[in-house]
């Protein structure tokens, strides 16, 4: 007999023994999702998405020469990303929580691929606020590399967390090793306009990715009592080193936002070929790979909050030597190594405190919460760049800013206590 026609009969024989073979046969299907299968499509996610929006300041130059627009105008664009993508993260990651990563990953996805589609179609400064700030802000947000990480944290046990979660962060840098220069390629050879659709397109590859993630965010920890959404975030709030962890965290997106946007437009500025601006961003990006496992093996093995001052006290150091030094390709590549051994390195270190101190049961919505500290630095460091290249000249301010900033953040960490909370202690 043919097997559709059998198929057939069976449907209209018995319509629940079908559906109970379904179910069976999709329960199986999603054994699939191991740790490991876990691991690499968060990372990948972590890869695409990130990798997308780090090569965003390459667009700086030729879209304010094609559209006469400022510095200020392209870079308060960006500095509106990042501040929507920081308000959106907090939100998205209490969506994953409560309704698993996946749809909220491919719903961002799509937002993320609109609004860079409407950033290369962007005439005017409100068009470009509303494209590359509003729409690819909060597409960004809701395909952030958190939610990757909070799923990883899930994924893995604690013994292991700290080196998984320094995984996922590399690859995040691997996307931005990947992007720059392909980005920087096809500027020169298409154009700023037609690379700009190519990278909204990417974006659309993290909808598919998102399904190897498990469809919910249950952790395999037993809380000591069942503890809702509202009283974490309440817990957290009124918690010293969640607030000093948050307040370093502001330094970090400072750091990095305006490294990011505005770094190829400084080259360019002291006399060098753009194509060394991209090879600084990838080389951020490769070397932070490396940075983020030695991270994640520091916090595997050491204080957590030690590594975190260590790390913002290096880069103001090399901030200074850096401004002190020759305007040379050897100097900003030689920026670019140390600054990317130290990019990232921040975030298996704050978001592994998170975990540590409150349990990954809502660690989506608590890191989402510090990332939104990270993008207000975010914000902050991007727009004031665009401000004071365009009312002085010179970035030289903001790079003073982030010597102070990031001596400060240095010492703000000293004092958190990384213990575990009484009922994460009785829970185990």
């Amino acid at each position: 007999m043919n097997f559709h026609v059998l198929l057939f009969r069976t449907i209209i024989s018995s319509p629940g023994l079908v559906l109970m073979r379904l179910s069976l046969h999709f329960s199986s299907l999603l054994r699939w999702r191991t740790p490991c299968v876990v691991i690499i499509a968060a990372c990948l996610i972590a890869m695409v998405g990130f990798g997308v929006r780090s090569s965003f300041g390459l667009f700086l130059e030729p879209m304010t020469v094609a559209r006469g627009w400022n510095r200020e105008t392209f870079a308060f664009a960006l500095a509106l990303q990042n501040l929507l993508w920081g308000i959106g993260v907090p939100v998205a990651g209490a969506m994953a929580d409560r309704l698993g990563p996946a749809k909220v990953l491919a719903a961002g996805a799509v937002l993320y691929a609109a609004g860079t589609f409407g950033m290369a179609e962007a005439d005017s400064s409100v068009v470009l606020y509303l494209s590359a700030g509003l729409m690819t802000g909060l597409g960004i947000a809701f395909t952030a590399f958190s939610i990757a990480l909070a799923a990883i944290a899930n994924a893995v046990g604690p013994q292991h967390r700290s080196m998984a979660l320094g995984l996922g962060t590399a690859a995040g840098s691997f996307g931005q090793v990947i992007f720059s220069p392909i980005a920087q390629g096809a500027i020169s050879v298409l154009g700023w306009h037609p690379t700009l659709w190519l990278l909204a397109a990417s974006t659309l590859v993290i909808i598919p990715l998102a399904f190897g993630l498990p469809g919910h965010s249950g952790s395999s920890e037993t809380p000591y009592h069942q503890q809702s959404l509202r009283e974490a975030i309440r817990e957290a709030l009124a918690h010293r080193g969640f607030v000093l962890l948050s307040l370093g965290f502001f330094v970090c997106g400072f750091h990095v936002a305006f490294i990011t946007v505005h770094f190829p437009a400084y080259i360019r500025d002291i006399g060098l070929d753009p194509v060394v601006g991209a090879y600084a961003i990838s080389i951020i990006g490769l070397c932070n790979i490396a940075g983020s496992f030695l991270s994640g093996m520091v916090g595997q093995r050491w204080s957590k909050k030690g590594g975190l001052s260590f790390i913002y006290f290096t880069r103001a150091l090399t901030i200074s030597i850096f401004l002190m030094a020759p305007d040379t390709e050897i100097t900003i590549y030689a920026f670019s190594v140390v600054m990317g051994l130290l990019w990232l390195s921040t975030v298996p270190l704050t978001s592994g405190i998170v975990a540590q101190i409150f349990g990954v049961r809502y660690m989506a919505t608590l890191f989402g919460l510090v990332f939104f500290a990270h993008q207000m630095g975010s914000f902050t460091g991007v727009w004031l760049g665009g401000y004071f290249y365009d009312t002085s000249g010179s970035y030289d301010p903001v790079w003073y800013a982030g010597i102070v900033l990031g001596l400060l953040a240095a010492l703000i960490h000293l004092p958190i206590d990384e213990r575990p909370l009484d009922r994460m202690v009785h829970a185990s």
